[in-house]
C-alpha cells in the first residue's frame, strides 16, 4: 500500500502538471483568440495569427496527455467528471474544432476570411469559457452514488461555475495580451499592451472573487485554507500572489517585452496552487480521493516507464519550437 500511495501522488502530479502546462501553454492561443476582435483586420490580425502559428499545434499536446493519463491513472474519477460536464466537454472540443479549422482556413480561403475570423474567435471564446465552467463544476462539488455520477444533466450550471469561466476567459485573454505584446510590434504591440492592463485588472478581480467565494462552497475548503497551524502556510499564496500583480504592473508601464507573459504564468501558477490547495487529496471534491480513483499498481508503474520516456521528449521539443521562434513577428512571419 505504501508504494502505490507514492505511485498515486506521483500520478495526482503528472496530471496536475499536465493540465498547468496545457492552460498556460494553449491559454495564450486561446487568449488571443478572444481578442482577436478587437485588432484591426490586416497587418494586425496578421501578426497576431503567425505570433502562433509555429507553436499552437504543438501546445495541445498536454490536453491529451492530461486527459488521457486521467483515463489511464484514475479510471473512477474519470468515470465520474465525463458524465458530470458531459455538456461542458463537447462544447469545449466543438470550440478547439472551431478555432483548428478557421485558423488553417483563413489563409487558404481568404475570400471568406471573415468569418473564418469569426470561427476563430468564436471558438476561442466557448472553449475558454467551457473550460473555466468546468473547473467551477467540479469545485463546488459533484453528487456521487456507488462510485458514479448521481447528479442531473445540468448540475454544473450554477453562479460560480459561471463565475469560474468568466474568470478564465479574462485570464486567458491576459495571457495573449502578453504574449503580443512580447512577440508583435509595431500598432498591435501598443493595442495588445493596453488590452494586458485591462486583462491584468479583470484577472486579479477574477480571481479575488473566486478565492472568496471558493471557502463556502464546503467547511472542507474552509477547514484548509483558515486552519491553524495550516493558515501561517496558506496566507503565503495571497501574499505572493499581491507582489507578482505589482510586478506585473510595474513591468508592463515601464514597456518590458517578456516579463509581462512570465509574470502572468507566475499568476496562474499560483491560482493552480490555490486550486492544489483547496482539492488536494481529493480528486472529486469531498467524495473520491485520489487513492479511491487510482488505477492498479501495475497499470501506473507501467504507465510511468512510459511517461518516463514521453513527457522529457515532449518538453525538449516544446522548448526547442519556442526557442527557434524566440523572436518578434511580422506580417509575414518571424524575423
Amino acid at each position: 500500500m505504501g508504494v502505490n500511495v507514492d505511485l498515486t501522488t506521483v500520478w495526482a502530479f503528472i496530471i496536475a502538471f499536465a493540465v498547468f502546462m496545457y492552460v498556460v501553454m494553449d491559454g495564450f492561443d486561446l487568449g488571443i483568440g478572444i481578442l482577436f476582435p478587437t485588432f484591426q483586420v490586416g497587418e494586425e490580425r496578421d501578426q497576431a495569427i503567425n505570433s502562433i502559428a509555429p507553436v499552437w499545434d504543438g501546445n495541445e499536446t498536454w490536453l491529451v496527455l492530461g486527459g488521457g493519463g486521467l483515463f489511464a491513472a484514475f479510471p473512477l474519477a474519470y468515470a465520474i467528471i465525463l458524465p458530470a460536464t458531459y455538456p461542458l466537454i463537447i462544447a469545449m472540443l466543438l470550440g478547439l474544432v472551431f478555432r483548428g479549422v478557421a485558423f488553417e482556413f483563413r489563409w487558404r480561403d481568404p475570400r471568406h476570411r471573415p468569418l473564418w475570423d469569426v470561427a476563430f474567435s468564436l471558438g476561442s471564446f466557448v472553449a475558454a469559457f467551457a473550460q473555466g465552467v468546468t473547473l467551477g463544476a467540479i469545485l463546488q462539488g459533484v453528487t456521487v452514488a456507488h462510485d458514479a455520477y448521481a447528479g442531473g444533466w445540468l448540475d454544473w450550471l450554477t453562479p460560480f461555475s459561471l463565475l469560474t469561466g468568466a474568470g478564465v476567459v479574462v485570464g486567458y485573454a491576459l495571457l495573449g495580451a502578453t504574449w503580443l505584446v512580447w512577440k508583435v510590434e509595431g500598432s498591435a504591440e501598443a493595442h495588445a499592451r493596453r488590452l494586458a492592463l485591462y486583462a491584468g485588472i479583470g484577472t486579479l478581480l477574477a480571481m479575488a472573487a473566486v478565492s472568496l467565494a471558493t471557502p463556502f462552497l464546503q467547511y472542507e475548503y474552509w477547514r484548509r485554507w483558515f486552519a491553524m497551524p495550516g493558515v501561517l502556510a496558506t496566507a503565503q499564496v495571497p501574499l505572493v500572489t499581491a507582489i507578482v500583480a505589482f510586478l506585473f504592473f510595474r513591468y508592463l508601464r515601464r514597456g518590458a517585452m517578456a516579463m509581462p507573459f512570465l509574470l502572468t504564468l507566475a499568476l496562474f501558477a499560483l491560482g493552480f496552487a490555490g486550486l492544489g490547495i483547496s482539492l488536494f487529496p481529493y480528486i472529486v471534491p469531498d467524495s473520491v480521493t485520489i487513492w479511491d480513483a487510482a488505477a492498479p499498481e501495475r497499470s501506473q508503474v507501467f504507465m510511468l516507464v512510459g511517461t518516463a520516456v514521453i513527457m522529457p521528449v515532449i518538453l525538449a521539443y516544446t522548448a526547442w519550437a519556442y526557442w527557434v521562434f524566440r523572436g518578434k513577428v511580422g506580417t509575414h512571419g518571424y524575423h
